[in-house]
């Protein structure tokens, strides 16, 4: 029992700690993002291909969810399939949505990161 409670006490204090240490240099966390030079060409392509995985993936669910409709029987769970395949489309366009969002709120703002990483999909 003591062990556990040491072990949560001190998750907590490494957790704060951490926090604290980021949340109290992010200006500096910028510049270095920014001024290195292949790390936001990594972060911008690391957005693009988990934009192009998801809008894959939507395919595949898409497909599969259509696939399967035609073979259904019963109308609950042609309604259960259609539900899945409007909450992949959710999924899909806020994919595609937050990453020009932040690239545009980020550079309005005036944030560091606005400037050198582009989150645009396309």
């Amino acid at each position: 029992m003591k062990y556990r409670i040491r072990r949560i006490v001190f998750r907590v204090v490494v957790s704060g700690i951490a926090l604290s240490i980021i949340a109290a240099q992010p200006a500096l966390a910028d510049d270095v993002l920014c001024d290195t030079e292949q790390l936001p060409e990594l972060v911008s392509g690391f957005f693009q291909i988990t934009t192009t995985l998801g809008i894959v993936g939507l395919v595949v669910v898409w497909q599969a969810d259509s696939f399967m409709e035609m073979f259904t029987a019963s109308p609950e769970q042609k309604r259960g399939l259609k539900q899945h395949k409007r909450s992949a489309l959710k999924s899909a366009v806020i994919l595609l949505i937050l990453g020009p969002l932040y690239t545009v709120a980020a550079s309005v703002m005036g944030l560091p990161l606005g400037d050198c990483i582009n989150l645009v999909p396309w």
